[in-house]
């Protein structure tokens, strides 16, 4: 499938084609962004609501124009506005305030089983709780939250404080990570 049609299929609202985009150009945006500000969580944050703003809107993008341009414009426009509100507020605002006015437009991920999903039900316990331990704590925390608490979105929507649209773009990004490290424990020990 050509970039075109993950994006096509991305409007309509297809989870693959979102996962794929995020995937693809996950590293660039989060690279811009660290090298705008030096911050890795910050960092990593901005790139979670780019992805997580640019999913809300991939309705807008027209495909005369770059998709990795749309997504930085994107980035830089958080950043920007990131910086004009710790300028004018303490650094307790929420960005759940920031995110008020899109509450009802959330992306909606639907919750399936995704090779992901399924590669972090068959591991043994054990391994996936060696494995969590290497990720950070923000991805442990999200991870523990659904899988082994069961919550829902709206529930780690809450206790995080952050947006539904935030929570599922962390929890698809944790998944990788762990799905990447459990991957990694298995070839080291298989050779």
């Amino acid at each position: 499938m050509a970039l075109k049609d993950y994006i096509q299929a991305a409007k309509k609202g297809d989870q693959k084609a979102f996962k794929y985009l995020l995937e693809k150009y996950w590293n660039d945006i989060y690279r811009f962004q660290l090298s705008q500000i030096n911050n890795a969580n910050e960092a990593e944050d901005i790139t979670i609501e780019t992805f997580a703003r640019a999913f809300e809107k991939i309705h807008t993008f027209k495909e005369q124009y770059s998709f990795k341009n749309w997504l930085l414009t994107i980035s830089k426009n958080i950043y920007t506005d990131r910086s004009r509100k710790k300028k004018k507020l303490d650094e307790t605002v929420s960005i759940d305030r920031e995110n008020a006015y899109r509450k009802d437009k959330i992306l909606n991920i639907p919750d399936e089983n995704s090779e992901e999903d399924k590669l972090i039900l068959e591991q043994k316990l054990k391994k996936i709780q060696e494995a969590l331990t290497t990720l950070k704590p923000k991805y442990r925390e999200i991870l523990k939250f659904r899988y082994f608490d069961g919550m829902s979105y709206k529930q780690i929507s809450v206790i995080t404080g952050e947006s539904i649209s935030n929570v599922k773009v962390r929890l698809m990004r944790a998944k990788k990570l762990l799905t990447q490290q459990i991957k990694n424990d298995n070839d080291a020990t298989h050779r």
